[in-house]
């Protein structure tokens, strides 16, 4: 059943109109259409007073979706239009507004058709077909089939394909209703002749587009021969109103199947929540006059449809409900869009009065580039030095992901420092080869240093591999801030990229040769005075007996971090060589441990120092250097043309302006008349 809520029924009650009232078995309230002495229906359907008072509200949403505000992301109440090929939806539109619309096979509408009804004192109906910045004036109601069709292939092509672009058909006319609907192409399931292979999708995705928003009512247009739950427009209204409180449902063609009718309206099997409207159209050359009376004659005496409730059978009903159902949406969406509006051009002007001042002069040119020059060096000390979270995105917090990176850079080196599988034989090796004419049990010192030097060698890698990892980092956030602070004059980025770049691979250059000399350095002789090392060598000492008492019995021997390490193959070996070669071990192990250490932290410090210097001396001077002095000045110059891409949105945000300023005017005018 149709549900009016109380606004709408107060409405009703305001008005100086007489208009008779009926419960719904809910309990709800319908407005039925005048009638006469006789009881039969007034025609043309639906003027009351208060649909004159809603007019100007009406004509506000009206100016608003011409000036195109949705694309602004100001969403506006509609009636939505919605059915499967051939449910009659062309029908029930022309006896709303009293015209013709295109007929035809397969699909009939092929653009979006807003038709704009609006009741009109003369006697003579004014007709306009508006689109594409075209105003059509059709001086005969005969004329309109054939407008809206070359309308339509001037904007959908003379195939069978379809377009979101909307035709705008105005129909000022005595007697029709204060209504605005939006009219969707038929849901076709299957390409026919030289129709795109995927029109349905085309089809759904358009009519999804126009039904999806909370603001809209969605008109369903149903054929009384089918099941209604298998209908595509049931689906696709039930897929973004689940609980069916913006559909109502119009069945057509009541008059070719009776039978059950009722039944299927009352049961409400799909969840209509704004219910049903059983409505017979006009058939062959009937004038709209002539239907009317055939279809107030059919509900009244038919055996089957004269069962109904008069408060859902008819074309007069309908108009009646739509105009209830669209004084509602409009008064509820109304301050929603003001707001909207508000915001939205508050939001325009503040980005508008972000963009760069137009740049007239070399010298408003060069002030222009110091500031972004400073304002860089700003957000690189912020970022890079002080550890500032300028930025959301985590990749852009420097020093927690170059902490990170010197942590794995660590684990790295300390992974480095393994037991192989032949425990102590290169040591002994090296001990035989460094052994000399002296007295035994003392520690060979090149022995120790050849050691050192070869496990320098082997991690030499590990550090420039770390360099370059940190040098790649910090070239991604570099030029993304470069990005950032040259938004509005992209002119002079390639230029200033540049000039960092440059910076950056000279710096890094100079790091690395010291990472080597560092390298070098410590290959050259052993020495701490941390006292960790001789800690740390008598701890792994202290495993020395553990050892000794494993390696006759063919036991596996285990040291902390390193595991269970295998001695089988020292059995043979002599108690004095193994034990040397344990201790001279133990101390490459306690040694290395501070070494390690040392290459760490040293590169951390001069990592700290090279980005200090980058960011706080060298960058700015190379940087002004490349745009100012290098080209010759030609980086200033190249300042004073506006990039495209800003000049685009200048004007884009100009013209978003001047349209919402123009909407807030016309929603006022209408609030102040009010």
């Amino acid at each position: 059943m149709v549900l009016v809520n109380n606004n709408i029924t107060t409405m009703a009650e305001k008005s100086n109109t007489m208009v008779p009232v009926t419960k719904t078995t809910n309990g709800g309230e319908v407005i039925l259409p005048p009638f006469t002495e006789d009881r039969k229906p007034q025609f043309p359907p639906i003027v009351s007073s208060y649909n004159d008072k809603i007019r100007p509200i009406l004509d506000a949403v009206d100016k608003l979706r011409r000036l195109k505000v949705t694309q602004e992301g100001i969403p506006l109440p509609a009636i939505v239009v919605v059915g499967d090929q051939s449910s009659g939806k062309s029908s029930v539109l022309e006896s709303l507004a009293g015209i013709s619309l295109p007929r035809g096979q397969n699909i009939c509408t092929r653009v979006p058709l807003i038709m704009r009804l609006q009741n009109h004192p003369d006697a003579v109906p004014e007709l306009i077909l508006e689109y594409q910045k075209k105003t059509v004036m059709i001086m005969e109601e005969r004329q309109i089939s054939d407008a809206i069709d070359k309308a339509t292939v001037e904007i959908a092509g003379d195939n069978k394909g379809i377009s979101n672009v909307p035709l705008t058909l105005v129909v000022k006319k005595n007697g029709v209703p204060n209504l605005t609907m939006i009219d969707l192409p038929g849901i076709a399931r299957v390409a026919v002749g030289d129709q795109p292979e995927n029109i349905y999708e085309q089809i759904s995705d358009m009519i999804m587009e126009h039904i999806k928003p909370e603001e809209s009512i969605i008109l369903n247009v149903l054929d009384a021969n089918v099941d209604f739950s298998t209908c595509e427009s049931i689906c696709m209204s039930r897929r973004v109103d689940s609980t069916g409180q913006r559909t109502l449902a119009v069945v057509t063609k009541s008059d070719q199947s009776p039978e059950g009718l009722h039944e299927k309206v009352m049961s409400n099997d799909v969840n209509i929540g704004l219910g049903y409207i059983c409505v017979r159209n006009r058939i062959k050359d009937e004038t709209y006059e002539e239907a009317r009376m055939q279809e107030a004659t059919l509900f009244q005496t038919h055996p089957l449809l004269s069962k109904m409730d008069k408060s859902i059978v008819g074309i007069p009903v309908l108009a009646h409900t739509l105009v209830q159902i669209q004084s509602m949406i409009i008064s509820k969406c109304l301050p929603d869009i003001v707001k909207k509006i508000h915001e939205r051009l508050n939001a325009s002007v503040l980005e508008l009065n972000k963009l760069p001042r137009i740049l007239t002069s070399i010298p408003d040119a060069m002030a222009a580039f110091m500031q972004i020059v400073g304002s860089l060096k700003e957000t690189f000390q912020k970022i890079l030095i002080r550890g500032e979270l300028e930025y959301d995105d985590k990749e852009m917090h420097c020093n927690a992901r170059l902490a990170e990176m010197l942590d794995e850079f660590s684990e790295e080196l300390h992974k480095s420092e393994k037991i192989s599988e032949n425990f102590l034989v290169e040591e002994m090796l090296v001990l035989e080869e460094a052994n000399g004419i002296r007295l035994s049990f003392f520690l060979s010192h090149s022995a120790f240093l050849y050691l050192l030097k070869k496990k320098l060698t082997n991690i030499s890698n590990l550090p420039i591999s770390f360099l370059n990892k940190v040098w790649g980092y910090l070239e991604i956030v570099w030029v993304r801030v470069l990005m950032d602070h040259c938004e509005n004059h992209p002119q002079i980025l390639p230029s200033m990229k540049k000039a960092s770049l440059n910076v950056m691979l000279r710096m890094k250059e100079k790091l690395v040769e010291r990472v080597y000399k560092k390298i070098e350095r410590e290959k050259v002789t052993d020495y701490t005075c941390d006292p960790d090392f001789i800690a740390s060598w008598n701890k792994l000492m202290g495993k020395r007996d553990e050892f000794l008492r494993a390696v006759p019995n063919r036991n596996s021997f285990s040291m902390e971090g390193y595991g269970s390490i295998d001695i089988t193959h020292l059995v043979s070996v002599p108690a004095t060589k193994r034990d040397q070669a344990f201790d001279l071990k133990m101390r490459i192990m306690a040694y290395w441990k501070i070494v390690s250490r040392r290459i760490v932290d040293w590169i951390a410090l001069e990592l700290r120092f090279v980005i200090q210097k980058m960011v706080n001396k060298v960058m700015e001077k190379e940087i002004v250097n490349e745009v100012m002095m290098r080209g010759g000045g030609g980086g200033m110059e190249k300042m004073l043309d506006e990039p495209t891409p800003v000049a685009a949105k200048r004007e884009r945000l100009q013209m978003s302006i001047g349209l919402l300023q123009e909407s807030q005017q016309i929603i006022q005018q209408v609030m102040d008349a009010i």
